[in-house]
């Protein structure tokens, strides 16, 4: 997968629940989020960019904006090969 097409992927997810959610937005913050769209972002993250997420990239820093989860998939995705 090319890197440009993680944020448009993340932003399309995410909007379901935040529509208008800028990049740089605490998506936690901004309402609509709860645990169960937590586990199904993790979910989609995986499935959506074929990565395997560790014990170490399920902190909250990880998840708290699409930029912050576009750098972890790009880290992933580097990583992988």
């Amino acid at each position: 997968m090319r890197v440009d097409g993680i944020r448009p992927r993340l932003r399309e997810f995410c909007s379901r629940r935040a529509p208008g959610l800028a990049d740089e937005d605490d998506i936690f913050a901004v309402g609509g989020m709860n645990s169960l769209f937590a586990i199904e972002l993790l979910t989609f993250v995986e499935e959506a960019f074929s990565i395997r997420l560790d014990d170490e990239d399920l902190q909250r820093e990880h998840f708290s904006s699409i930029n912050a989860m576009a750098a972890l998939v790009e880290r992933k995705l580097v990583a992988q090969g």
